[in-house]
């Protein structure tokens, strides 16, 4: 404590030569405050006080960062940070200059919302913020949204003063006030009085918007979630039902909404329409972007009100009214060009998008509505109809009963407007190709060719039909004009000079277009409008095709008598010699020599053409030329088929891509039509003609054969619908996949096509055993959807030997699985658990019939016979637990375990109740007929297993079971009946097959399960005598004798009559 130098320096000289002491000097001092909370205020205020007076506050907003993260904003302003400086700093400013706080702080706040806008501003920067302009932007709008809290903020002020500098205004920023609820769009927009302005304004930005959104892939979410945001307010404010009383309040946003609507559409569809839109252009960009703005998705936020339906018929509206230039002549001219698959695909995506809401009823009202009330563009009319019929499956009996009411119409009242309407209407349909519309020869024929036509009607309804046609001639296409001429109207005979005076001015016609009836090729295409080929051109497709329907019926085809007869310089002139091309001739006859043959026998060759065909071909078999296997099939040029074929690979790959994406399930029916379009090209056939050729189909299960060019085809096909089911079942089960897979079916297996396919699908199921899971899959799925259109499918007729009866399909798959060997039953197995899983699956939430018409009870049963016989578990009694969930989806995973799937299957509640009916029902009678065709040394049983089977079977399941269920209620006597009748019936079919009459060999042989016969002992013996000599007396011929004679004969391997 006793510091030497303290008292010194207390004690020093001071200024006066005095020296004072210590607590003179501590009294002289000013005591300073303490430091406390008072203290720290009074600094705060001072230091604020001194910013106040130099503080500029268009460049301080400008420089705030935002708060942190786990502040709010309250707390952080009131700390001391720069928001509460600010709004003290408004008011100082506001009270000097004489403003109230709000206007002024809207004005700086829209100051600093100019400059972040322009803030590296260049003339091509889009609409959208780079991410320092969105940091800083998100700061100021944490500051505007606390001034517009404390009532420091004028929404009204701030949208006078964006207005002022709109053109530096930046979308996405005046996007970003709206969700951040500083100022809603709406506000914003009606706070300007020029409409026409504000309409302008928001054109050019989102037009911008969606050129920026398709180029950018930066901020794609931001710009795609403004683009929603925008059509959803315009959608919902523009075309909301307004009561009378509301209407004068909130006019201007619906007015403005509207407005920019439509102004949009226009400069969609007039980029559409100038027609060299290439598809990297940013009109393009911004068109393909706008219209996506229009899906479900981008909607789903107001679809539950009535404002996207409006919409939506006000659009399609204005898309069939749009420049309605086109006269009806120019729509006979040209309609051909407005098919689905050359119409623009922006447009076809429209339509699309637009039938959304709308279901295919309301969509043919509403044409029907624009026609009648409107001056119509028919090239948008016919292309929305193209699209309608494309992706709509049930859109061909509205379209067809809407057009059978305007023919009524017309003939009724005489109305020319409706006649046009139906004949541009069924034309284009038909364009679209058989398998979603009928010919336009058909509807033509079916309508005028009977007397029960409208045209029969009267004198005036004959003239009424024959001036409209007449009228159509300058303009027609040749293959209408065909069309009238070959399948004319029918006619009284006192009217005939009508027909006789239109069939004249059409051959003019023909002739002008140096086209002639005569020359006209026998399955030419009539339903479409695509250039005539040369006569000698199609005359060499015309053989193609009529050996190809001889091939499948054995008969010469109808047109091709047809041509011998009625049209005579045609087939003399271009067909036969087209047929008779010098070649050299197989040793084995093929399809040509045996239809050149036929023709030859029918005297339809003459004499001397015939001899100096085969000197000819003596010449060329002497000559053997390098290129003579030229004459053995005459094709289309080789470039073009590989182009057709080319082409149609790439519809496939197409159809792929959109599988492989849920999003795109929009655009399978439009991309399905555009296969169907392809095939017929890569197949060089008509469909439409041969559909009618071909009256039944015959097939030779042995040796199916195939054409190059038509396997090459079908296997694209095959191979596709596997790839595409695999891709569907990996999002969805089947039920939930849609109807692609029928539309698929149906637009490339109908009747020219379909020989083909079960002819591949013949010799695929031939090779079974070495298929892969995912091929099995996909042909069980493909097997099933064609026993779904059975009813539009002809019967199959297989050989040899021919059947007495021809099968229907899903009878023809069944009669393919046999049953005979261990690789034989696996595949069996796999296939009918394939086919059985995907109809349960697929039809799951259809009724009964569903199920029952695709499914054939041969195949229910051949799988019933196959689980028991392999899998011991599956003759147990089921309990309640072990009804498991439809197996398909853990089929789809590769390896699949086909006996847990199938077993699953079994186990499983639908296919339980599924055998209740009686059809489904495994009779002992099916199975005698099922293990008689086991082969013994292939089987996948060995022989105590087979017996233990055979013992189960007879024993302990049919023998007990009630004859309703398939059993013998405990009848042995029918038992033993059945077995021998079976046995009996087995013998004489393999007899026929094998053409022998010494049924020993059948039975000695390997060619069915002769331990089945052994089982008639153990059968007969607790019969009486009497019972037994009544069974076997009751045939005496030779095979009686025989099972008898073979059957008494003590097994071998068997003691004391035991099985």
């Amino acid at each position: 404590m006793s510091d030497p130098g303290a008292p010194e320096a207390a004690s020093g000289p001071g200024p006066r030569g005095r020296r004072r002491t210590w607590a003179e000097l501590l009294a002289g001092r000013v005591r300073r405050p303490k430091p406390g909370r008072e203290r720290g205020q009074q600094v705060q205020a001072a230091a604020a006080q001194l910013l106040r007076r130099h503080l500029n506050l268009g460049q301080l907003l400008l420089e705030v960062e935002g708060p942190p993260a786990k502040l709010p904003l309250s707390r952080w302003m009131d700390r001391g940070r720069p928001g509460a400086l600010i709004g003290s700093a408004l008011r100082d400013q506001a009270s000097r200059l004489g403003l109230p706080v709000a206007v002024l702080s809207s004005q700086t706040v829209a100051s600093a919302f100019v400059q972040i806008c322009e803030v590296h501003a260049e003339p091509s920067r889009g609409v959208l913020l780079d991410p320092e302009q969105r940091k800083k932007l998100f700061s100021l709008l944490e500051i505007a949204g606390h001034l517009l809290a404390h009532s420091m903020f004028s929404r009204l002020s701030f949208c006078e003063e964006l207005w002022k500098v709109q053109d530096s205004l930046l979308l996405e920023a005046v996007w970003h006030l709206h969700t951040q609820n500083i100022v809603s769009l709406q506000e914003l927009l009606e706070s300007h009085l020029d409409v026409q302005v504000v309409v302008a304004w928001l054109f050019r930005n989102l037009r911008c918007l969606c050129e920026q959104t398709e180029e950018s892939c930066q901020h794609i979410d931001i710009s795609r979630s403004m683009l929603s945001d925008f059509v959803q307010m315009f959608v919902l404010r523009g075309f909301q039902k307004i009561s009378g009383l509301r209407r004068n309040e909130a006019e201007r946003m619906p007015q403005i909404a509207a407005a920019v609507l439509q102004k949009m559409l226009l400069f969609a569809l007039e980029t559409l329409a100038a027609g060299s839109v290439q598809e990297e252009s940013s009109a393009h960009k911004a068109v393909r972007c706008w219209f996506s703005g229009f899906s479900g998705h981008a909607l789903r936020s107001i679809i539950s009100t009535d404002s996207p339906k409006r919409f939506f018929r006000h659009t399609l509206t204005q898309i069939l009214t749009y420049q309605p230039v086109l006269k009806v002549s120019d729509a006979v001219q040209m309609q051909r060009d407005w098919s689905f698959s050359r119409t623009h695909p922006l447009l076809t995506g429209l339509y699309r998008r637009l039938f959304v809401l709308l279901s295919p009823e309301e969509l043919v009202n509403h044409l029907q509505e624009v026609l009648e009330t409107h001056e119509v563009n028919w090239q948008h009319v016919l292309s929305c109809v193209s699209t309608l019929v494309v992706c709509f499956p049930g859109a061909q009996q509205l379209v067809t009963d809407w057009v059978a009411h305007l023919l009524t119409r017309a003939f009724e009242n005489f109305d020319l407007d409706s006649m046009v309407t139906v004949f541009l209407v069924v034309r284009q349909a038909a364009l679209e190709g058989p398998s979603v519309f009928p010919s336009y020869a058909d509807w033509f024929q079916a309508s005028f060719g009977s007397a029960r036509g409208h045209h029969c009607s009267s004198k005036k309804a004959l003239v009424f039909l024959f001036k409209f046609l007449s009228d159509l001639v300058p303009f027609e296409a040749p293959r209408y004009l065909q069309v009238h001429i070959l399948h004319p109207p029918l006619v009284p005979s006192k009217y005939r000079s009508l027909l006789t005076d239109y069939v004249s001015l059409a051959k003019t016609r023909l002739a002008d277009l140096k086209v002639s009836v005569e020359n006209m090729g026998l399955y030419e295409d009539l339903s479409t409008v695509e250039d005539v080929i040369e006569p000698h051109s199609q005359a060499f497709q015309d053989v193609e095709k009529a050996i190809q329907v001889f091939e499948h019926t054995g008969k010469i085809p109808v047109a091709v008598m047809e041509a011998s007869i009625f049209r005579r310089p045609y087939y003399v002139s271009h067909f036969l010699p087209a047929l008779l091309t010098p070649r050299v001739i197989p040793s084995a006859p093929d399809s040509r020599a045996a239809f050149i043959e036929s023709l030859k026998r029918a005297d339809k060759i003459p004499p001397s053409l015939y001899s100096t065909y085969h000197q000819a071909c003596s010449a060329a078999e002497e000559k053997r030329p390098a290129n003579v296997a030229l004459g053995l099939k005459v094709e289309v040029e080789p470039s073009c088929a590989e182009g057709s074929l080319g082409l149609l690979t790439a519809a496939l790959l197409e159809l792929r891509a959109a599988m492989t994406d849920p999003a795109q399930y929009d655009v399978l029916s439009a991309q399905i039509a555009l296969v169907s379009e392809r095939l017929s090209s890569a197949l060089g056939l008509s469909e439409d003609d041969s559909s009618s050729e071909v009256s039944k189909i015959q097939l030779s299960v042995l040796a199916p054969k195939l054409e190059q060019r038509e396997q090459q085809v079908v296997d694209l096909l095959l191979t596709s619908f596997c790839q595409n089911l695999m891709a569907a079942s990996s999002f969805a089960p089947p039920d939930r996949q849609g109807s692609w897979a029928t539309r698929f079916v149906t637009a490339t297996c109908g009747c020219t096509l379909l020989p083909a396919v079960l002819s591949r699908l013949c010799q695929l199921i031939h090779q079974g055993p070495s298929l892969s899971a995912s091929h099995v899959l996909g042909l069980a799925a493909l097997v099933i959807h064609l026993c779904e259109s059975t009813s539009v499918l002809l019967e199959v007729h297989v050989g040899p030997p021919p059947p007495a009866r021809g099968l229907s399909i899903p009878e023809f798959f069944n009669s393919l699985l046999t049953c005979t060997s261990k690789e034989s039953l696996l595949f069996c197995l796999k296939f009918c658990t394939a086919a059985i899983s995907y109809s349960l699956c697929k039809f799951s939430s259809q009724s009964c019939d569903a199920w029952y018409s695709c499914l054939s009870p041969g195949l229910i049963k051949k799988f019933q016979f196959i689980v028991l016989r392999l899998f011991s578990e599956a003759r147990d009694t089921l309990s309640v637990e072990d009804t498991a969930s439809l197996p398909w989806r853990p089929l789809c995973l590769l390896p699949a375990d086909w006996q847990r799937a199938s077993l699953c299957l079994w186990r499983q509640r639908a296919f339980q109740e599924l055998l209740k009916k009686m059809e489904f029902h495994l009779t002992y009678r099916d199975w005698v007929q099922l293990e008689l065709e086991i082969h013994p040394e292939v089987d996948s049983l060995s022989d105590i297993e087979r017996r233990d089977f055979h013992q189960w079977a007879i024993y302990e399941h049919f023998l007990p079971a009630p004859s309703t269920a398939g059993g013998l209620s405990g009848d042995l006597e029918t038992a033993c009946t059945i077995l021998v009748n079976v046995l009996m019936d087995f013998c004489q079919s393999s007899r026929s097959c094998d053409h022998s009459e010494n049924s020993d060999l059948v039975l000695g042989g390997s060619k069915g399960n002769r331990d089945i016969f052994s089982r008639l002992q153990p059968l007969w013996r607790p019969l009486p005598q009497a019972h037994f000599r009544l069974l076997i007396g009751a045939d005496r011929n030779s095979e009686g004798l025989l099972c008898f004679t073979y059957g008494n004969r003590e097994p071998r391997g068997t003691r004391d009559g035991s099985v």
